[in-house]
């Protein structure tokens, strides 16, 4: 039987932790064997701003452990406490498989074992995470990233999405599917993160290129080019594009992709407007196009993106 220890410890986040504790935690007599489950830490130790902790184990258990799971941390400016990146630390050495949920990817990354690895976390904090840690091979757009002996996964319901790969790593994925109708969740949800990223706001004031950012926002549904871009601003191509990378860090091009696929994602949550319609109002000319850019920057396609997240009209 799988040893699998969910680690808390002060300033760990309950939701994440009840995730862990829904899906390893109840047998759920979905299958002979499940997991041997334990929760350590210190006790007296605030899960959120709601709870003190009063546990069986300290982290002294998970050299039994033969998985490790490390829910949010409420503070990600904040040094994970030193005694539980030690204990993490040992424990992937002695060869168990480390989980993070969400901003749990901090305290993986500083034991070190995200070093030279493809790791994710909460949209809100991979920048944060690449930034604190150069080493760790940071990819905000996915939900998950299985790397066999160390998991990450991206904010909130993403750890849930974790924990159900990892039953159905362990056990099958009809053991999975299973468990996932009991708790009333998808199985594997489509696409990736980058779906749930909040919209930019309007271009800021006080650069060079603030005014011709707001023209083009302006006339995304026209056929513009960065020649027309270019013409806007007085300059050649060339000294546009050098221009556009120091301002906003990417090209001329990928910035109007961009705020095309930003536009259709307002259009798809806000209005009833097909496909087709939209496609001609974000300039993307025909609905193949839409369909192939937004699928390409969000990991889904349009019409499931309005399902999601459409807001419904009010009454």
């Amino acid at each position: 039987m799988t040893v699998l220890v969910l680690a808390l410890y002060d300033g760990a986040m309950l939701f994440e932790a009840a995730a862990a504790c829904e899906v390893f935690g109840v047998d759920r007599r979905l299958t002979d064997s499940w997991y041997d489950f334990r929760v350590c830490g210190p006790s007296g130790a605030r899960l959120g701003d709601w709870l003190r902790l009063d546990v069986p184990y300290g982290l002294d258990v998970l050299a039994e452990a033969d998985t490790v799971v490390v829910p949010a941390c409420a503070d990600v400016t904040v040094d994970p406490p030193a005694d539980l990146v030690d204990a993490v630390r040992a424990a992937h050495e002695r060869g168990a498989r480390l989980v993070s949920l969400c901003t749990g990817a901090f305290v993986l990354a500083a034991a070190g074992v995200l070093d030279g690895r493809r790791a994710t976390t909460h949209w809100e904090h991979t920048a944060a995470l690449a930034a604190r840690y150069p080493r760790v091979e940071v990819d905000p757009d996915v939900l998950y990233i299985d790397g066999t002996d160390v998991l990450t996964s991206a904010g909130k319901a993403a750890g849930m999405d974790l924990c159900l790969h990892i039953v159905s790593a362990d056990h099958g994925a009809a053991v999975a599917n299973a468990l996932a109708r009991r708790l009333v969740v998808p199985a594997q949800r489509a696409g990736g993160q980058a779906q749930f990223v909040v919209l930019p706001a309007a271009a800021e004031t006080g650069h060079a290129l603030a005014g011709l950012l707001h023209w083009a926002g302006e006339r995304l549904h026209e056929p513009l080019t960065v020649a027309d871009l270019a013409d806007r601003a007085n300059m050649s191509t060339r000294n546009l594009t050098r221009r556009f990378r120091s301002t906003t860090g990417v090209t001329p091009l990928r910035w109007l992709h961009t705020q095309r696929v930003h536009r259709a994602r307002e259009l798809l949550e806000t209005t009833d407007e097909s496909v087709e319609r939209i496609a001609a109002r974000t300039g993307m000319g025909t609905a193949a196009t839409l369909r192939r850019h937004f699928h390409r920057a969000l990991g889904v396609p349009p019409d499931t993106y309005r399902r999601t997240f459409r807001t419904p009209p009010r009454t």
